[in-house]
């Protein structure tokens, strides 16, 4: 303050109001200086707040902006006829603040995620998205705009959880589809159903899973954990492949775990077994019939990506979180046990408020593969699953396959490419543990 008062900058009833000799202009585009005509020369910042500020929308109704023969600018009041140099906006000066980009942590929600994104053009499918994570990520989605499709297995359970959303907001654009991941048959009907509606799908998100699920076979022969974890998954993104590619930019986003990390696929030699991955009850274990499951879900990510990304689809892969209480251990009474004595320290998908969050995912990192050997090998066992099953089904039809992009980046069509052959184990940049994996990062659109 001493030096205000010394320069006679104090000697005003307003913060704002200017010292003698300075004078408040602004620039074609809105932006307000200050003019200092004593020294005789100007500056961004005011005076004495040293703040920044800008004019808040367009000039009045009845107002022009013109310019004389010095080139200096002038504003003409047609209604009142009258003319000035004062830019009749900087009564209406908002200050120019540096918002910082946020930084999301486990306490952020998806609709803080979600925040000012208008989603009104998008299309958004969400497999098992009738509860937990699946859920409040269509809500979400639904609340911002986007067209959202739940397809759920039990079609009452979704039609509450459509229920709900509506009731919410009356013009969410929300609406469930039946799709059962551990039939491929259904999967089929699905993405028939699907795309005889001429829809564009601009988000899909392989939510659905199962956990701790007592050994059982589906109804084409393979344990249900993996047919429903990954399969399914897998199955539903080649048949809609197309669909993606024309409604790019587009992307595919799946929800994989941590627990990736504790098993593997292959043997000593490299090889990605169907044994490993759709074992026999004698050799079967839940939780580790989920962990092989879900690194699946991350190989399959990579490989995606690889071949989809130069046809504008990107794939991503997500660790939702540790702490995050779900129904997901239902099927198993111990798991049930657990999750009930830690969760209060865990975060519940519903607030104490009544309003349903969802912590934001955590997209982890690490040191990337220095080969692609193991994406391709989990890639082409998964692809003759479902290439034997639909010839069984239909031997006169046989789904389209994706293929690797050209060398150039171009569409694949047409290419001769072929994959690059597997690394033997006598290859010294074979990678002997394939849970160096990485996360793709995730980029806002």
């Amino acid at each position: 303050m001493a030096a205000l008062k010394y320069s006679g900058m104090d000697d005003t009833d307003s913060e704002d109001e200017l010292p003698p000799g300075w004078e408040e202009r602004s620039t074609t585009d809105g932006w307000v200086y200050y003019a200092n005509h004593e020294e005789m020369k100007t500056q961004w910042e005011h005076p004495k707040t040293g703040k920044k500020k800008r004019c808040a929308g367009a000039l009045p109704y009845g107002w022009e902006q013109e310019t004389d023969e010095k080139g200096q600018i002038f504003y003409v009041d047609h209604i009142n006829k009258r003319r000035t140099y004062f830019d009749p906006r900087q009564a209406f000066t908002v200050e120019d603040l540096q918002v910082k980009p946020k930084r999301y942590d486990g306490n952020s929600t998806a609709l803080e995620i979600l925040h000012a994104r208008d989603l009104s053009d998008r299309v958004v499918l969400i497999t098992g998205a009738n509860s937990g994570i699946g859920f409040e990520t269509a809500r979400s989605f639904a609340l911002h705009g986007a067209h959202v499709i739940l397809a759920c297995r039990n079609q009452s359970r979704a039609s509450k959880a459509v229920s709900l959303i509506t009731e919410e907001w009356r013009k969410a654009r929300v609406e469930a589809m039946t799709l059962d991941l551990s039939s491929l048959r259904s999967v089929r009907q699905f993405a028939e159903i699907f795309k005889a509606r001429k829809l564009p799908l601009h988000i899909l998100v392989c939510n659905a899973a199962v956990c701790t699920q007592p050994w059982n076979l589906t109804e084409d022969g393979l344990e249900t954990t993996f047919q429903i974890c990954h399969l399914g998954h897998f199955h539903l993104v080649q048949l809609l492949q197309d669909v993606l590619r024309h409604s790019a930019p587009a992307r595919v986003v799946v929800v994989s775990s941590e627990s990736h990390r504790f098993t593997d696929l292959v043997d000593s030699c490299g090889k990605v077994e169907l044994k490993l991955l759709s074992p026999p009850q004698k050799e079967y274990w839940s939780m580790l019939a989920y962990n092989r499951a879900k690194l699946c879900n991350i190989l399959f990510s990579n490989e995606l990506h690889r071949r989809m990304s130069p046809h504008g689809v990107t794939c991503n892969a997500l660790h939702p979180g540790n702490m995050m209480y779900t129904s997901i251990h239902r099927s198993w009474w111990l798991m049930t046990l657990l999750f009930t004595f830690a969760r209060p320290f865990t975060k519940s998908m519903v607030s104490q408020t009544g309003v349903r969050e969802e912590t934001a995912g955590a997209f982890n990192r690490e040191r990337p593969l220095q080969s692609t050997a193991p994406w391709l090998q989990s890639w082409r066992v998964s692809e003759g699953c479902t290439s034997t099953i639909a010839s069984a089904a239909c031997p006169l039809s046989r789904p389209r396959t994706l293929r690797p992009p050209s060398a150039s980046g171009n569409s694949a069509r047409g290419s001769s490419r072929r994959d690059p052959p597997p690394l033997r184990c006598s290859d010294p940049s074979w990678p002997r543990d394939p849970r160096r994996v990485t996360y793709m990062n995730v980029t806002a659109m």
